[in-house]
Protein backbone atom coordinates (compact mmCIF):
# COMPACT_ATOMS: atom_id res chain seq x y z
CA UNK A 1 0.00 0.00 0.00
CA UNK A 2 1.53 3.28 -0.78
CA UNK A 3 1.24 5.48 2.55
CA UNK A 4 2.96 8.51 1.08
CA UNK A 5 -0.18 8.97 -1.41
CA UNK A 6 -2.48 9.02 1.51
CA UNK A 7 -0.41 11.50 3.43
CA UNK A 8 -0.03 13.46 0.38
CA UNK A 9 -4.19 14.06 0.83
CA UNK A 10 -3.90 14.90 4.49
CA UNK A 11 -3.73 18.52 5.66
CA UNK A 12 -0.75 20.12 7.19
CA UNK A 13 -0.16 20.16 10.73
CA UNK A 14 0.53 24.10 10.84
CA UNK A 15 -2.06 25.05 13.60
CA UNK A 16 -0.54 27.61 16.05
CA UNK A 17 1.56 25.99 18.49
CA UNK A 18 -0.32 28.18 21.46
CA UNK A 19 -3.70 27.14 20.21
CA UNK A 20 -6.21 26.01 22.91
CA UNK A 21 -7.53 22.30 22.53
CA UNK A 22 -10.09 20.01 24.06
CA UNK A 23 -9.08 16.51 24.03
CA UNK A 24 -11.92 14.05 23.68
CA UNK A 25 -12.28 10.03 23.67
CA UNK A 26 -14.07 9.04 20.89
CA UNK A 27 -15.82 5.52 19.99
CA UNK A 28 -15.68 3.82 16.70
CA UNK A 29 -18.81 5.68 15.27
CA UNK A 30 -17.96 8.98 16.82
CA UNK A 31 -14.47 9.22 15.10
CA UNK A 32 -16.20 8.05 11.84
CA UNK A 33 -18.98 11.42 12.53
CA UNK A 34 -15.55 13.44 13.51
CA UNK A 35 -14.16 12.14 9.96
CA UNK A 36 -17.38 13.72 8.56
CA UNK A 37 -16.59 17.00 10.24
CA UNK A 38 -18.51 17.06 13.28
CA UNK A 39 -18.79 16.30 16.86
CA UNK A 40 -21.95 16.14 18.92
CA UNK A 41 -21.80 16.83 22.91
CA UNK A 42 -24.85 16.77 25.40
CA UNK A 43 -25.50 21.00 25.98
CA UNK A 44 -25.01 19.96 29.76
CA UNK A 45 -21.23 19.01 29.66
CA UNK A 46 -18.95 21.79 30.02
CA UNK A 47 -16.97 21.75 26.94
CA UNK A 48 -19.94 23.26 25.18
CA UNK A 49 -19.32 26.09 27.37
CA UNK A 50 -15.37 26.22 27.46
CA UNK A 51 -13.27 28.23 25.17
CA UNK A 52 -11.04 26.27 22.50
CA UNK A 53 -10.12 26.99 18.80
CA UNK A 54 -9.34 22.85 17.94
CA UNK A 55 -10.30 19.89 18.81
CA UNK A 56 -8.29 16.41 19.21
CA UNK A 57 -9.69 13.01 19.32
CA UNK A 58 -8.67 10.32 21.54
CA UNK A 59 -9.52 6.96 19.81
CA UNK A 60 -10.38 4.05 22.34
CA UNK A 61 -10.31 1.31 19.24
CA UNK A 62 -8.50 0.63 17.27
CA UNK A 63 -5.49 2.43 18.27
CA UNK A 64 -5.82 3.74 21.75
CA UNK A 65 -4.49 7.08 21.14
CA UNK A 66 -5.00 10.69 20.17
CA UNK A 67 -4.22 10.24 16.38
CA UNK A 68 -5.87 13.42 15.18
CA UNK A 69 -7.10 17.19 15.42
CA UNK A 70 -9.04 19.50 13.53
CA UNK A 71 -10.12 23.44 13.99
CA UNK A 72 -13.51 24.40 15.02
CA UNK A 73 -15.01 26.69 12.67
CA UNK A 74 -18.67 26.05 14.37
CA UNK A 75 -21.12 25.48 17.19
CA UNK A 76 -24.53 24.79 16.54
CA UNK A 77 -26.81 23.67 19.41
CA UNK A 78 -29.40 21.04 18.02
CA UNK A 79 -32.75 19.61 19.33
CA UNK A 80 -33.88 16.51 19.06
CA UNK A 81 -36.39 16.77 16.04
CA UNK A 82 -35.32 19.43 14.71
CA UNK A 83 -32.95 20.60 11.64
CA UNK A 84 -29.04 20.11 11.81
CA UNK A 85 -25.87 19.02 11.32
CA UNK A 86 -27.28 15.36 13.27
CA UNK A 87 -29.69 12.99 11.77
CA UNK A 88 -31.66 10.65 13.96
CA UNK A 89 -29.14 8.10 13.35
CA UNK A 90 -26.44 10.26 14.62
CA UNK A 91 -28.61 10.59 17.92
CA UNK A 92 -29.42 6.80 18.10
CA UNK A 93 -25.61 6.31 18.06
CA UNK A 94 -23.60 9.05 19.68
CA UNK A 95 -25.87 10.67 22.06
CA UNK A 96 -28.45 7.90 23.64
CA UNK A 97 -26.39 5.35 24.55
CA UNK A 98 -24.57 7.94 26.92
CA UNK A 99 -27.38 10.26 27.43
CA UNK A 100 -31.25 11.23 27.94
CA UNK A 101 -30.42 15.09 27.06
CA UNK A 102 -32.44 16.39 24.23
CA UNK A 103 -30.23 19.25 23.44
CA UNK A 104 -27.10 19.17 21.96
CA UNK A 105 -23.85 21.57 20.85
CA UNK A 106 -22.44 20.43 17.44
CA UNK A 107 -18.93 20.94 16.95
CA UNK A 108 -17.94 21.48 13.47
CA UNK A 109 -14.35 20.97 11.76
CA UNK A 110 -12.12 21.49 9.18
CA UNK A 111 -11.04 18.27 8.09
CA UNK A 112 -8.80 16.07 10.50
CA UNK A 113 -5.01 16.76 10.48
CA UNK A 114 -3.34 13.62 11.87
CA UNK A 115 -0.92 13.48 14.35
CA UNK A 116 2.42 13.25 13.46
CA UNK A 117 3.31 11.04 16.43
CA UNK A 118 -0.15 9.65 18.26
CA UNK A 119 -0.29 10.51 21.69
CA UNK A 120 -0.44 7.14 23.15
CA UNK A 121 -2.02 5.48 25.64
CA UNK A 122 -0.14 4.18 28.71
CA UNK A 123 -3.34 5.00 31.30
CA UNK A 124 -6.70 4.26 31.39
CA UNK A 125 -7.54 6.50 27.99
CA UNK A 126 -9.22 10.24 28.45
CA UNK A 127 -12.20 10.69 30.59
CA UNK A 128 -13.95 13.75 30.04
CA UNK A 129 -12.33 16.56 28.42
CA UNK A 130 -8.56 17.64 28.67
CA UNK A 131 -7.27 20.81 27.61
CA UNK A 132 -4.12 21.69 26.64
CA UNK A 133 -2.46 23.36 23.49
CA UNK A 134 -1.36 21.89 20.08
CA UNK A 135 2.20 21.98 20.75
CA UNK A 136 1.37 20.00 23.80
CA UNK A 137 -0.31 17.00 21.38
CA UNK A 138 2.67 17.16 19.07
CA UNK A 139 5.45 16.93 22.17
CA UNK A 140 3.49 14.18 24.47
CA UNK A 141 3.99 10.40 23.55
CA UNK A 142 1.96 9.13 25.84
CA UNK A 143 -1.44 10.11 27.59
CA UNK A 144 0.08 10.61 31.17
CA UNK A 145 2.70 13.19 29.42
CA UNK A 146 -0.02 14.93 27.64
CA UNK A 147 -1.97 14.66 31.42
CA UNK A 148 0.96 16.88 33.02
CA UNK A 149 0.60 19.40 30.57
CA UNK A 150 -3.14 19.30 30.28
CA UNK A 151 -5.91 20.82 32.57
CA UNK A 152 -8.01 17.76 33.40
Amino acid sequence: MDLDRFAADAPADDAPGDARVCVVATQPETFERCRAGFYPAPRSYDRTRAAFEYMAFYRTAPVSAVTHYARVVDRTEQTRGDSGPMEEDDWQALIDPFSEERVVVVFEFDDLVPLERPVENDLNGVRGAWYCTVDDLREAATLSGLRERADT
